[in-house]
């Protein structure tokens, strides 16, 4: 087991190995049992992060023709799908000159462009093809290999993932256009646990190949009630992204990649935070809901009574009971306002930008003017 640790909000939290250190450590130790014809039982590789690993193998077989083993991966304390899945190299002399990489089962192949794999190729991100060709040229040009005759030209690294097939269904590789299995990745060769850095990327990621796929117009959502709420309305699912948390960091890649519009579409309890520049929405950066609610309704003529009763509400649901029987006039779509002045001056006013907010309770409460426009080029119907 790797043992290296991190405190992370008070907890001891275990560092794990990514995909491609995997795939790495299984590929060096079939080339080292076909060049010796005899069975490995560990093999430690470098990573970029500079920890080295030393990884049991499991599954080891040799022959005159080829050689392959598997490496169990290990997330550490980060909620991965791959963790405790069996990664598969093998390795085949090739008369081709250098190394060709193989999808083997459960290894996705890319099929759309925006990628840093052109499609066509094996889901081998270039961290681990590096990695990969460094671990197999390292041993190629020891003293030990360099002089015997008998070297073919090249090599064919195999990579497959048994379950990789099914566990693909829960990331992000289907709506990336990477189809038949997983992806093998990692920057550093390290998983850091609960990593807001490596949960942001796979969220860039899906915007950069929406906009290499000729989109130039997006829905946002933060999680899961905001794509239920889109599907309800009838929107385009193949351009809609969630931003989770990261509303800024999304705006400013977006502003980055060169979107035209963004229909930004979120629960109240989420998008109220924004109205007051609160553009990451975890609670544990910051709240303020009731008072950014209660500061409006202030605004639009409430009583102090009832801008009491809302700083007093215990969830935005109970607040917009009290606004909504209050009947302050146009409260949401005010707010929506509020909302889009924010997230446009955060692009800079590059993008045009609308709003729509809801309640899981109440449904539909407001939205931007120029939202329904937006809606309606955004509609699937």
């Amino acid at each position: 087991m790797f043992n290296k640790t991190v405190e992370k909000n008070g907890k001891i939290m275990r560092y794990g190995y990514t995909t491609g250190s995997c795939a790495t450590a299984a590929t060096k130790a079939a080339l080292l049992m076909f060049l010796n014809q005899q069975k490995w039982d560990t093999v430690k590789i470098d990573t970029p992060k500079g920890w080295p690993l030393d990884l049991v193998l499991h599954d080891q077989t040799f022959s005159a023709n080829e050689a392959s083993c598997s490496v169990v991966k290990d997330a550490g304390d980060d909620p991965d799908v791959t963790n405790g899945i069996k990664i598969f190299a093998k390795v085949t002399p090739s008369d081709q000159a250098g190394i060709t990489f193989i999808a083997g089962i459960g290894v996705g192949t890319v099929t759309s462009v925006g990628l840093s794999i052109p499609p066509g190729q094996p889901a081998i991100n270039p961290t681990p093809r590096e990695m990969i060709t460094q671990a197999i040229n390292n041993i190629l040009e020891s003293d030990a290999v360099k002089y015997r005759s008998d070297l073919p030209k090249g090599w064919q690294v195999e990579l497959s993932i048994p379950q990789g097939v099914e566990l693909a269904k829960r990331t992000f590789n289907p709506k990336l256009g990477i189809e038949g299995g997983l992806s093998i990745i990692g920057t550093t060769g390290i998983v850091e646990p609960m990593s807001e850095e490596a949960w942001k990327a796979s969220l860039k990621l899906e915007l950069s190949v929406l906009h290499a796929k000729g989109f130039k117009e997006i829905i946002f959502v933060p999680g899961n009630y905001g794509k239920d709420f889109s599907e309800e309305l009838g929107l385009n699912e193949d351009v809609l992204v969630k931003t989770s948390n990261f509303i800024g960091f999304m705006l400013d890649e977006a502003e980055r990649t060169g979107f035209d519009k963004i229909l930004l579409i979120g629960h109240l309890g989420k998008l109220v935070k924004v109205a007051g520049g609160i553009f990451n929405t975890h609670s544990s950066v910051a709240d303020g809901r009731m008072e950014i609610l209660t500061a409006h309704a202030g605004i639009l003529g409430a009583s102090r009574d009832t801008m009491a009763k809302i700083m007093a509400a215990k969830t935005t649901d109970e607040a917009t009971d009290i606004i909504l029987a209050e009947n302050l006039p146009d409260y949401f779509n005010q707010l929506a306002e509020v909302v889009k002045k924010k997230v446009t001056d955060r692009v800079y006013g590059t993008i045009d930008i609308e709003v729509v907010l809801f309640s899981k309770i109440h449904g539909f409460l407001g939205q931007s003017k120029d939202a329904e426009e937006l809606r309606k080029r955004l509609c699937t119907h």
